[in-house]
């Protein structure tokens, strides 16, 4: 039917038909859009704008800039490498006395103890007597605390005047700023994150390899056995769902520790003697063995939906033209569980990036991924500038991943069930 068709043609109330489709389109648009409206706005509150805020206090901190208004507008006046004079203690002594009067000295310490570790309580303890100070003051503040005339802390106390700042994610690359303010690495023995952001990956990387290596038979056989027999195995598969994550690592805990369930066998039947018992707990092994038994269901399930979609018929009929049971695996088969693989390795790897409590339980040293760096700067430093930082650059790299597969699988292949 043409427009002009449309045009002439009209309803039982006179309105052309072309104007009343697309009145009855536009309806049914804006019901669409209502349904999804409240799911929309849960997903906005509750995920999206969190975690927008957090990544938000990656880039902005403003603890310092706030509460030391003096010194920033000293800092304006004054370009980096001007001698810190009269006028800079007389601002410094002048927020320390508003700080003590406010009872922030400790907050605006905290944001310089994050660049130069000792210095809350240089603050805490200098503001108490700040309300005390007279001119010449830089005489009065190094007479109360010789550490002010130290420049490092005059370049972070520069660095955090403005609440603008990429020092976080500096710090999370192992990296921080010299005197003069040039961004150099920091000492050996501090370089922690980078190391622990490559583990992390690496981690993520085995473990979902491990899991697809026991996953594909697994989700092979629930597709080829009998539905009496799948259903209890799909049980088996879906009972660590029902048991409570923390549980489950505490299991595996009194399984693989050296006085464990696993090396009191294996001593007990003579593998290994009483002063050779495996150490298997708090290093990257444990890590790997736990991480592997919780994660193993989410490969097995998209696996299972998407083999029990292909026809055995295809497998023997591939057989019955001469192809031995490897080339019929290896050409007919698998192809078509691609898209299962895809979903159970990414959805592995994803939440393997992100776990924390498994790791902090049965990783050790060793065993540690960045999520617990995160977790403890949340929890314990209370330092989230550094924490999102760190979570930013998680989410880069998982995102990245997921672009990677989307160029070589392509993302409308994969399939959860």
């Amino acid at each position: 039917m043409t427009d002009a068709t449309s045009q002439l043609i009209t309803t039982a109330d006179g309105k052309p038909l072309k104007a009343a489709l697309a009145a009855s389109l536009a309806v049914r648009r804006r019901r669409a859009l209502m349904l999804v409206a409240p799911l929309f706005l849960f997903i906005l509150i509750s995920f999206i704008v969190p975690i927008g805020q957090m990544l938000f206090q990656s880039i902005y901190n403003d603890t310092f800039s706030k509460n030391a208004p003096n010194l920033v507008a000293w800092f304006d006046s004054h370009p980096k490498g001007s001698e810190i004079d009269e006028s800079a203690y007389a601002a410094l002594a002048a927020d320390l006395a508003q700080m003590k009067k406010d009872r922030t000295a400790g907050e605006a310490g905290t944001r310089i103890n994050y660049d130069v570790s000792g210095t809350r309580s240089l603050f805490t303890g200098t503001a108490r007597g700040a309300d005390k100070f007279q001119p010449p003051f830089k005489e009065a503040i190094l007479k109360a605390e010789k550490k002010w005339d130290d420049p490092i802390i005059w370049r972070a106390m520069r660095s955090a005047s403005s609440p603008w700042t990429i020092d976080f994610y500096l710090a999370a690359n192992d990296l921080t700023r010299d005197a003069q303010g040039h961004i150099t690495g920091v000492a050996e023995g501090q370089a922690i994150y980078k190391k622990l952001m490559w583990r992390t990956v690496a981690l993520s990387l085995e473990i979902t390899a491990i899991c697809l290596l026991l996953g594909f038979p697994i989700a092979h056989l629930l597709a080829t056995l009998p539905m009496r027999k799948a259903m209890l195995l799909m049980i088996l598969v879906l009972l660590p769902f029902w048991t409570s994550l923390l549980v489950r690592t505490t299991a595996w805990m009194v399984l693989l520790q050296s006085q464990g369930v696993l090396n009191d066998l294996l001593v007990w039947l003579h593998i290994i003697g009483e002063d050779g018992r495996i150490q298997m707990m708090y290093n990257k092994t444990g890590t790997i063995v736990a991480m592997t038994h919780i994660l193993l269901p989410f490969t097995i399930l998209p696996l299972y939906s998407v083999m029990k979609t292909i026809p055995p018929s295809y497998v023997r009929a591939a057989r019955s033209l001469g192809a031995t049971s490897w080339t019929a695996f290896r050409r007919v088969y698998l192809p078509q569980t691609l898209p299962g693989i895809g979903a159970g390795g990414l959805l592995v790897f994803i939440l393997a990036m992100g776990y924390y409590i498994t790791p902090a339980l049965v990783g050790g040293a060793d065993g540690q991924m960045i999520s617990n760096m995160i977790a403890m700067h949340m929890q314990k430093t209370l330092n989230w500038s550094l924490a999102a930082a760190l979570a930013a650059e998680l989410l880069a790299l998982v995102l990245i991943f997921f672009w990677i597969y989307d160029k070589l699988v392509g993302i409308d292949k994969m399939k959860l069930g």
